[in-house]
């Protein structure tokens, strides 16, 4: 069977309510047989007293007619010879009354020197105490029926006050412990807020938390609602994350249908034209303009798979490189490509040695040789200079040209981004160069940063080596 569940406050509550009334019990047990205890005593010793006047009445001359002076109403006193047993007792009006057989019999069975309990036919428990003068064995009792009210009395006292205690506790229980608790009923309508959000779909704005006031960390509810507020930040970071991801994803895949599809389009008229033309120069020239596209598609495609594979963390080659050397190499191919540009070099006289993959760094350096040189005039001065440190080796490409203009310089390393968007597609790239680099540079654990103004653009290459 199982059993229905109830709110935490009701079950603290409960418990303390509980315990209230247990502790009410174990007291009130407690006092009870104590205070018994203690008129026990008190009435043993008006016994004995009563007993010490019973025997002096008895040396003096045997029982006295009248009940004696001091001897309380309900007194009992039964004289035991050898020839036979005669006892009283005193009644309320102070008269004496003969005991009954019944009643004689069960004190006649008192064992003698100890204080008994005993239930006397017609007249109720007794204290009873039984000595032995000579052959005369006297036994003297008192009734225990003031004790047994005083008893009963307490006990109902206790359990009228007990009650109050119990209820009392339970209402202040339940509003102590709903008071505590509302932190945490702010704390589960924050996180039944955020449940509610269509997580799965768009741009999230999870601006949901638990106020400041309840994150108090010495409570319990605050420590859970600095928790909850923790895992709402992350939980808003990487939904922020997921959205630019998806962002970058669909501007991507737009940047590179756009991309593709000029060249797609020009080797699809070239060759329509070719179909329909039997003059064979055009026929020729047709194909080269395919075969330009074709490269051009080609080098678009295999910078598109080398993203895709920097993006998924695949292992580079890692081997010692000579940066300096490198450097060089790039230096030469560029003042083959553009006389018309001034190519400076600054290396140091000992190689600058680090570990990687000397392909993908040479494409880095002729990625960003590419660009000082497309987008600059004729006449500008490139300086390449390279320096190295123990943990690190950098090097830098500056160029006096114009610069990048400020709007452009947040978005320089994202892809197809472009200077232009309206030049010369002969001329200008697919806008993946610099965004190559970066990748490239990052899956080397190196750091590639841009700082520019007109007259001084500096791109610095940092790996570690």
């Amino acid at each position: 069977m199982r059993v229905a569940a109830r709110s935490l406050s009701v079950r603290v509550a409960a418990a303390m309510v509980l315990l209230v009334a247990v502790m009410s019990l174990v007291i009130g047990a407690l006092t009870t047989a104590a205070i018994g205890s203690y008129l026990t005593r008190q009435l043993d010793g008006k016994v004995a007293a009563t007993q010490s006047r019973a025997i002096g009445a008895l040396k003096n001359g045997g029982p006295p007619p009248d009940a004696p002076h001091g001897q309380d109403a309900g007194t009992v006193t039964l004289y035991v010879t050898p020839t036979g047993a005669a006892g009283d007792v005193i009644t309320a009006d102070g008269k004496l009354t003969g005991l009954s057989d019944q009643a004689v019999g069960v004190l006649d069975d008192v064992t003698a020197g100890e204080n008994s309990a005993v239930d006397l036919p017609d007249l109720g428990e007794y204290r009873v105490h039984a000595s032995s003068v000579e052959a005369v064995t006297v036994i003297t009792g008192l009734p225990t029926k003031d004790i047994q009210n005083t008893i009963n009395s307490l006990v109902g006292w206790e359990a009228l006050f007990g009650g109050i205690g119990v209820l009392t506790a339970g209402g202040v229980a339940v509003f102590v412990v709903r008071r505590q608790l509302r932190p945490l009923r702010r704390v589960a309508q924050t996180a039944r807020e955020v449940a509610g959000l269509p997580l799965d779909t768009g741009e999230i704005g999870m601006t949901a938390r638990v106020p400041d006031q309840l994150t108090d960390e010495r409570t319990e509810v605050g420590q859970v609602a600095v928790a909850l507020n923790t895992l709402l930040g992350h939980m808003e970071n990487a939904l922020d994350a997921r959205h630019r991801s998806e962002q970058q994803v669909r501007q991507f895949v737009a940047d590179a249908s756009h991309e593709l599809r000029t060249p797609l389009t020009t080797i699809h008229g070239y060759a329509q034209l070719s179909l329909h033309q039997g003059d064979p120069e055009l026929f020729t020239h047709a194909m080269g303009k395919v075969l330009v596209e074709t490269s051009r598609m080609a080098s678009l495609v295999e910078d598109l798979l080398l993203l895709a594979r920097l993006d998924a963390g695949r292992p580079l080659d890692s081997r010692p490189v000579d940066l300096s050397r490198l450097a060089l190499d790039s230096v030469t191919d560029a003042r083959i490509v553009a006389p018309s540009h001034h190519w400076e070099l600054d290396l140091p006289a000992e190689p600058i040695i680090v570990i990687g993959d000397e392909q993908r760094l040479h494409q880095v350096v002729a990625n960003l040789l590419t660009n000082a040189r497309r987008h600059t005039p004729p006449g500008t001065t490139v300086t390449v200079a390279a320096t190295s440190s123990d943990r690190s080796a950098l090097l830098t490409i500056h160029d006096d040209g114009p610069g990048i203009p400020a709007d452009l310089l947040p978005n320089v390393f994202q892809r197809f981004t472009r200077a232009d968007t309206a030049r010369n597609r002969a001329t200008g790239g697919a806008g993946l160069g610099l965004s190559l680099a970066q990748s490239i540079t990052q899956a080397h654990q190196g750091t590639l940063t841009l700082t520019s103004t007109p007259g001084n653009t500096n791109f610095t290459l940092a790996l570690p080596r």
